[in-house]
């Protein structure tokens, strides 16, 4: 196994810093004994019926405030509607805050859950309920329990295309200061982690290392090394009845396809987009990790998570939303108009939620001090109400599912659950919720364990 020190994160509102790590270790692989499941994969996709639609997750990392995007409470009193004013969307009835003008404008082509919800303020627990559709971790015991829900989906339809990776996160899977946190594997195995492709999608010297063979090595070298170490496991994997190494075998194919040929590298070459293009998603690396994002699904990637951290605005609420929300409105107008003009939409699925919403109530600046002793008003943790928008991939737009009571405080019609947006998310992919996968102990785990598909989307 091979540990790297990838930097540290910034520090979340619980004060602790968290370095990161990239954990490289093929030869790791043989010691998880799941391979014999992967027999139900090919069950589930005859059950279920073989699609070759994709997800792209805008993963708001800290939390976003619902109230300050999506459910704008206008009527309520000033210390809950807060500091901007609705507007109107192409779609009647729907609005969004004033810092979404281009949301505005596509609002047809996205739907907005107002109802979700978990009833849990900690980063860790709402992290991992959003990603694996379980509590269980808080931020004293930090540890995933559970595999992230694409990485189920992953696991069961492989990629649309060969030659592509079936999972990835741009520029690297992190949950609250965690890598890969509540995006790994977890019992399912690590090979199920996201492919990162880390760096900055907007640096001009971009590029993807883990695509190249290196100065010393050469793709009929490689090759070789394949074939010894083949002839070398022969004996071992006849033996082997676990079914352990098949699963290694099918994670080595994949990555040998991935290096040697030649659709993932130009796949990740976000390079070869126009400058218009690239325009209108935005020059920041969040606009620009959602056009690799569109690359990538285009090229056949199953589904792609893009992480936009730093939303922990327990105060100095306005200078950080007049700084990211609109960042987040040219991304999602660029990502949707450029999905419906390349024939994209009804195959891509757009998902974009954080851990939690934010207190209805904002507070006074304080953080339990003085008022305004850490900066201006902003909002705390708040898992009893947040929002998600979700469009394409055969989900319908213009439409709001649920509502929240007039202080945007609980659900009030329609409360729905991380496991509702799962199931639904997997009816998109055309995978089972239902194939189970053996835990650490060997007991069998169900992939989504509550819910319902939310057919008002479709």
């Amino acid at each position: 196994m091979l540990r790297i020190d990838a930097g540290r994160t910034g520090p979340y509102c619980d004060g602790v810093s968290r370095r990161s790590f990239v954990q490289l270790g093929l030869a790791g692989m043989g010691s998880l004994g799941l391979g014999s499941f992967l027999k139900l994969k090919e069950a589930s996709a005859a059950s279920v019926g073989k699609k070759d639609t994709s997800v792209i997750l805008l993963w708001i990392d800290g939390g976003p405030g619902h109230m300050d995007t999506y459910d704008m409470k206008p009527e309520a009193p000033p210390e809950y509607r807060g500091i901007w004013r609705p507007i109107n969307t192409n779609v009647p009835g729907m609005q969004v805050t004033e810092l979404f003008p281009l949301h505005a404008k596509v609002a047809d082509k996205f739907s907005v859950i107002r109802s979700m919800h978990h009833n849990n303020g900690d980063h860790f627990t709402a992290g991992h309920w959003m990603l694996t559709g379980r509590g269980g971790p808080s931020g004293a015991a930090q540890a995933g329990k559970f595999p992230f829900f694409g990485g189920i989906a992953t696991k069961q339809s492989g990629p649309r295309q060969h030659g592509m990776p079936a999972n990835v996160a741009i520029p690297y899977a992190m949950s609250i200061g965690l890598r890969p946190g509540y995006f790994g594997g977890n019992y399912i195995g690590p090979q199920e982690n996201p492919f990162e492709t880390e760096g900055d999608a907007n640096n001009p010297k971009f590029e993807v290392k883990n695509l190249t063979l290196g100065k010393t090595m050469s793709v009929d070298r490689l090759e070789d090394r394949r074939n010894l170490l083949s002839s070398m496991d022969r004996l071992r994997r006849e033996m082997d009845r676990s079914g352990k190494l098949e699963a290694m075998d099918k994670f080595d194919q994949s990555a040998y396809e991935m290096i040697t040929g030649e659709k993932a590298r130009q796949a990740f070459d976000i390079n070869q987009e126009t400058p218009e293009t690239r325009d209108m998603y935005g020059r920041h690396s969040w606009g620009q990790s959602a056009l690799l994002a569109r690359r990538l699904v285009e090229a056949g990637t199953t589904f792609v998570t893009c992480h936009f951290g730093g939303w922990d605005h327990h105060w100095n609420l306005q200078s950080g939303y007049d700084k990211y929300l609109p960042i987040i409105d040219k991304l999602v107008h660029g990502l949707f108009t450029d999905l419906s003009e390349r024939g994209l939409y009804d195959k891509v699925t757009v998902v974009l939620c954080g851990e939690f919403g934010r207190t209805p109530r904002m507070n006074d600046g304080g953080n339990g001090g003085p008022p305004g002793s850490m900066g201006t008003p902003g909002r705390d943790h708040w898992g009893n109400a947040m929002s998600v928008l979700i469009g394409g991939g055969g989900i319908k737009g213009g439409r709001l599912i649920g509502s929240t009571n007039r202080l945007g405080e609980v659900p009030k019609d329609q409360p729905l659950m991380p496991g509702d947006l799962h199931k639904t998310l997997f009816k998109v992919l055309g995978v089972d919720p239902n194939v189970h996968y053996p835990d650490l102990t060997g007991r069998p785990i169900v992939s989504v364990d509550h819910g319902a598909v939310i057919n008002e989307l479709f």
